[in-house]
């Protein structure tokens, strides 16, 4: 796509990067396994609800999402009305810290580069006391590589540029231990996320921190995660 036309090049990469965005969820939906139509799913940091209606197309059920922004509320509703799936898709104004579901609720819950914004223990405290036993958690997520130290500049840079606080690797490990969240799978996407940032610095879409990425991945101070845990 890079050796496409002038004309058609930005739109070729967009195209890829939506490919690679949708590649990205189901390998986070993919760490389920059999959900059935009668389970409840949370999608906590939902955003504008893409992967949520991705999750009720899949298995048929029930999914919240939980968000503190009222623009992504709204968006995400009236998206998954638009799809039809608005009776099994619901998005809510809430902390997902806090989220005031009852207890026990949720066969699955997942995370999706949103955990950089809350305190780790805190939040798996909730997802520990939301999921019934036997549910799973499933986290896609960013995070700096402590063994080598401290945060490199590349990791403060992107800090700096979300507004979000990275953590490091060790800290995720410690807050589900700490909350009766067994880890069962976890795998290192570094890989395959290199030339998502590659082919974002090359489009109309870059805002100026895809260096900061491919430096920090390059220099292996920090790495992009997938990790499952269930709760016994």
């Amino acid at each position: 796509m890079l050796q496409a036309p002038d004309d058609v090049r930005d739109e070729a990469i967009i195209k890829e990067l939506h490919r690679l965005e949708t590649a990205q969820a189901n390998i986070l939906l993919d760490s389920f396994g059999e959900i059935n139509p009668e389970d409840r799913l949370l999608d906590a940091g939902s955003g504008r609800g893409g992967t949520s209606i991705m999750a009720t197309a899949r298995f048929g059920c029930r999914v919240d999402g939980v968000t503190i922004s009222e623009y992504q509320v709204k968006f995400a509703n009236e998206s998954a009305a638009a799809r039809g799936c608005g009776d099994r898709v619901q998005f809510h104004l809430r902390n997902m810290l806090d989220t005031g579901f009852p207890t026990g609720d949720f066969q699955a819950v997942w995370t999706n580069e949103t955990t950089m914004y809350v305190d780790l223990f805190e939040l798996y405290r909730e997802f520990a006391r939301l999921l019934r036993k036997g549910g799973r958690y499933a986290c896609i997520t960013g995070c700096y590589n402590d063994v080598l130290g401290p945060k490199s500049p590349s990791v403060t840079h992107i800090d700096e540029h979300y507004i979000c606080n990275v953590h490091p690797r060790s800290t995720y490990f410690k807050a589900l231990a700490a909350n009766n969240l067994v880890p069962i799978r976890v795998v290192d996407l570094t890989p395959q996320t290199i030339p998502y940032w590659e082919l974002r610095e090359r489009s109309s879409v870059r805002t100026g921190i895809e260096q900061a990425f491919l430096a920090a991945y390059q220099e292996e101070s920090f790495h992009y995660l997938l990790i499952v845990a269930d709760r016994p």
